[in-house]
């Protein structure tokens, strides 16, 4: 059978010990000595399982630090060469295989020993150690941890900062290298992620008060409400012992994971002042039948372990007898130990496994060692990752080859996560949030609230269960530790200068900008077709304005074209039906019908008008008014000239005799609309008018609308249509007196007068109005010019074929008109 061992730095005793020594001891750490239980009670395990290094034995060495580097170099010389004096290069381990190192819990104390430890490249497993420095490998070759570094720790706590919208923060941290380094990286992350530092403030370990006084001055000043302390609990009693004298109450108190579940600070002397407090320690998992192990603990059991007689005497009260005589010299009021008391009827921290954290990170750097030696025992020969494939023997290794699996080791803890060691001999980052709470006796309490694992994403890797945190005051509600109060939405951040940039003034978002967020350093101009509401922290959607059918006043000028359309088409099947009847010859049939579908064609175009205007549309409504209006005015101004001709004809010796007739009518008609259609036409291909949106005439809408594409083509359009009006109105009203036996001229000239007066009203209506208004404004102008034709021209005809029919004859209408002539 061979026998394999490790060593282990601990802080339990003084002094070395193997199985047949006894050191000296004073005053035994109980946490400390569950530690050394836990390495105990792995190498238990694993010398019980038939399948884990069958045939070897796990032995053990153990060596008291004390947290000294001194004693900490003194202890690995001791366990590298077998000699309490130790010889450089020498060793005396007989035929025992050293198969690696578990410890220390300190970092300085670490890094000494990794530093010679390195040399040999023999692997170290500390449970406790947690620089940053510890990760450069280039430094420590053989450096492994089965606990965090601090670089894990301080970017959780910057990420725990941010969470809860702390970003003015003080930061205390005892001046070694845990302290320093721990917050040198979290000052960073946190300016990273936003926030600013109030003040940072070292704890001088070097002074026997810690500087505590200035420090607890410095606190109560500040206007920062979150402090995080990078310090372990006895180094940072001084100032807690202030903390409690000068009553510092209403600061957020955040721990790292060295003090964040201590029995010292949470005691009942100082729990008042950190009562709500905060912060991070190492994972937590279940240890099975661990709690047994430590109740069984005793020291008939271990005659030879003053660690065990120590415990027993702190945790009863009483003084062991001296195993040769079993006399002692007793203390006035001490008792001997009859070992009959029994371990199971105390809760103490020795055998309180509610918290297993360090221990279990003991009990992992076991069995990472163990699982190594397991994997070099499985090697197959011609397979092994040595040289042709070799394997190590495991029972006589080099310390080199060992190190090799230890590289390689991954195996699930007991929560079933699983273990291994990045290139920096770093473990995945699990910690848990615990909140200081006070519990129903009185106690303080360390009640899971969250935890952080840095092997996932950023958003995923700090969980926190905010309902489940009771703060200082007693309730849920998040205290606040911000240098400026919370720029609210609609306003920005202002700089002030000299300050940090956390410290700042708020100013209101400029006309037209918002911030949809608190705190944000800059406004922003809404998309196109947003505007800012009223409190500028949102866009509003822009309401889109245009002339619809389903709005009141497209619905009004919509039945209204519609009704004169009908009026239109009423007169037009009279005149048909009356077609025989003198008052409709007399005003020339043929023209009449002409001028009666041109103006039904006039009032449908203003339809075009109406509704969202469509490409299609745009391109269309112009052209189509212009053209049909034109035909229009040019029917009126044929049936003006037809008037003259026909009353100058009547003379005798006239040569316009030979005009009369519809020929002249038909030409004149098809030159002018020809004239405005190739004005239109010219318009359409060269600048053609389109679509748009305007969002400059007014703020907070979209004014869909045409652009005209060309406003000299429009108003040549417009211009086209007075100039013919005007030849009209000026023939009609020369021809207004004529005595002809049927006078349309009086009625041309007011249509005319009526068509001329609605254009030109309409120019500065039309050019002071946008958006729909400018649209119902044309149409109002079509509907009005159009029904003053009819009206004009028609209406009084009409209201004789219906109403006075014994005016409709050949003789009333001469009689009439030479009745009017004279």
């Amino acid at each position: 059978m061979t026998r394999s061992f490790m060593a282990s730095q601990v802080g339990a005793g003084s002094g070395p010990r193997e199985a047949g020594q006894r050191v000296t001891e004073k005053k035994l750490g109980l946490l400390n000595y569950q530690w050394l239980q836990a390495m105990l009670f792995a190498i238990k395990e694993v010398n019980g399982y038939p399948n884990i290094l069958p045939n070897i034995t796990l032995g053990f060495r153990i060596y008291d630090s004390c947290l000294k580097s001194q004693r900490a170099m003194e202890g690995t010389f001791w366990a590298l060469t077998g000699l309490e004096q130790p010889i450089p290069n020498y060793t005396c381990l007989k035929k025992r295989t050293m198969a690696g190192m578990v410890g220390d819990a300190g970092s300085s104390c670490s890094i000494a020993m990794s530093r010679v430890l390195g040399l040999y490249r023999l692997p170290q497993i500390s449970y406790f150690s947690t620089s940053p420095q510890l990760s450069d490998h280039n430094q420590f070759p053989s450096f492994f941890r089965t606990i965090p570094s601090d670089d894990f720790q301080s970017r959780g706590l910057a990420q725990l900062l941010v969470h809860f919208g702390w970003t003015w923060v003080g930061l205390l941290a005892e001046d070694n290298d845990y302290g320093q380094q721990g917050v040198q990286i979290l000052e960073k992350e946190l300016i990273r992620l936003g926030g600013c530092v109030a003040f940072s403030e070292s704890i001088l370990t070097s002074r026997v008060d810690r500087n505590a006084f200035h420090i607890v001055q410095l606190i109560k000043t500040s206007t920062a409400n979150a402090i995080v302390i990078y310090s372990s609990d006895a180094g940072l009693i001084p100032v807690v012992n202030e903390i409690v004298k000068q009553n510092v109450a209403g600061k957020i108190w955040i721990a790292s994971e060295s003090w964040s579940t201590s029995p010292l600070i949470s005691s009942e002397k100082y729990s008042s002042m950190f009562i709500g407090s905060i912060g991070f320690a190492i994972h937590s998992a279940e240890m099975p039948g661990f709690e047994e192990h430590l109740n069984n603990v005793h020291p008939s059991k271990s005659t030879d372990d003053d660690f065990v007689i120590s415990l027993w005497e702190e945790s009863f009260g009483c003084k062991w007898p001296n195993k040769t005589n079993r006399l002692v010299s007793l203390e006035k009021g001490a008792s001997l130990c009859t070992g009959e008391e029994n371990l199971h009827s105390l809760q103490t921290g020795y055998n309180d496994v509610n918290n297993l954290r360090v221990s279990c990170s003991a009990y992992t750097a076991v069995y990472a060692i163990v699982l190594a030696l397991q994997d070099m025992l499985t090697c197959g020969q011609g397979q092994g990752p040595f040289q042709q494939g070799s394997c190590a023997d495991i029972m006589n290794f080099s310390p080199w080859q060992i190190l090799h699996y230890v590289k390689k080791v991954a195996f699930d803890n007991t929560d079933g996560r699983e273990q291994f060691f990045d290139h920096n001999g770093d473990i995945p980052a699990q910690y848990d949030i615990v909140n200081w709470q006070l519990s129903i006796n009185g106690t303080i309490k360390y009640i899971k609230v969250g935890s952080y694992d840095s092997s996932t994403s950023l958003r995923k890797g700090l969980i926190i269960n905010t309902t489940a945190i009771r703060w200082a005051t007693g309730n849920s509600q998040v205290p606040l530790s911000v240098c400026s109060p919370s720029c609210h939405t609609g306003s920005r951040k202002v700089a002030i200068e000299g300050a940090p940039p956390c410290c700042f003034q708020c100013a209101t978002c400029p006309q037209g900008e918002i911030s949809n967020e608190s705190d944000s350093s800059e406004c922003f101009k809404c998309p196109w077709d947003s505007w800012p509401n009223l409190k500028q922290d949102h866009c509003s959607p822009k309401n889109m304005e245009f002339l619809s059918f389903e709005e009141p006043l497209g619905a009004t000028l919509t039945a209204i074209s519609i009704f004169s359309t009908f009026i239109t088409v009423a007169i037009l099947g009279l005149f048909k039906k009356c077609s025989s009847t003198p008052i409709v010859k007399a005003n020339n049939l043929s023209l009449s019908y002409l001028l009666l579908f041109s103006l039904t064609l006039c009032f449908l175009c203003s339809l075009a008008f109406i509704g969202y205007p469509t490409q299609e549309k745009c391109l269309l409504r112009q052209a189509a008014f212009g053209i049909t209006f034109a035909l229009c005015v040019s029917c009126v101004l044929a049936k003006t000239i037809m008037v003259v001709i026909a009353f100058n004809a009547t003379k005798p010796n006239s040569d316009l005799r030979k005009w009369i007739g519809p020929q002249i009518s038909y030409i004149s008609i098809s030159v002018c609309t020809f004239i405005q259609v190739l004005q239109c036409g010219s318009w359409l291909i060269w600048s053609p008018p389109f679509s748009e949106y305007n969002l400059r005439n007014q703020p907070g809408k979209i004014l869909v609308e045409c652009n005209e594409g060309s406003p000299i083509a429009f108003w040549c359009m417009l211009g086209y249509l007075w100039l013919l009006s005007i030849i009209s109105f000026i023939v009609a009203f020369l021809a207004r007196k004529l005595p002809d036996s049927f006078n349309e001229a009086q009625f041309i000239t007011f249509s005319m007068l009526a068509f001329l007066s609605v254009w030109l009203s309409f120019i500065p209506a039309y050019l002071s109005t946008r958006g729909k208004y400018m649209v119902a404004m044309e149409i109002f102008a079509i509907l009005s010019s159009a029904f003053a034709l009819v009206a004009c021209l028609f209406i009084p005809k009409c209201y004789i074929i219906l109403f006075k029919p014994e005016y409709n004859s050949k003789e009333y209408l001469m009689g009439r008109n030479m009745g009017h002539s004279s």
